[in-house]
């Protein structure tokens, strides 16, 4: 991950960590304005359905973060889904958000 400073490293081992803890297939986590990190899973329920990314950015404006400094999301995928991208952007349209694969090695910023 040398491309990405410290604190934006520490996003992507967050969002593989918790991805492989609850074996989802995506992690994500966040950094508010205040530097404090939400990270999240994949959430599959027959009633609620949420990306890793969207489940992140929920927790973060929960506990009453107002704007993001960055992101990152873990995941086979070659891209983050437009749904999970507007979630980040509804709170900073210019958060970088780092998208990296299952080894945590990043792939691109977004």
């Amino acid at each position: 991950m040398s491309e990405l400073d410290a604190e934006d490293a520490k996003l992507v081992t967050l969002a593989r960590s918790v991805r492989a803890r609850n074996g989802a297939a995506e992690g994500a986590a966040v950094r508010d304005q205040d530097g404090r990190t939400y990270n999240a899973s994949t959430v599959w329920l027959p009633s609620l359905k949420l990306s890793a990314l969207q489940a992140a950015v929920a927790a973060a404006v929960s506990s009453g973060a107002e704007s993001l400094e960055a992101a990152a999301v873990v995941t086979e995928d070659s891209a983050v889904d437009a749904a999970s991208l507007a979630a980040v952007r509804d709170l900073s349209p210019s958060a970088p958000v780092f998208l990296a694969d299952a080894s945590g090695e990043f792939r691109k910023q977004v």
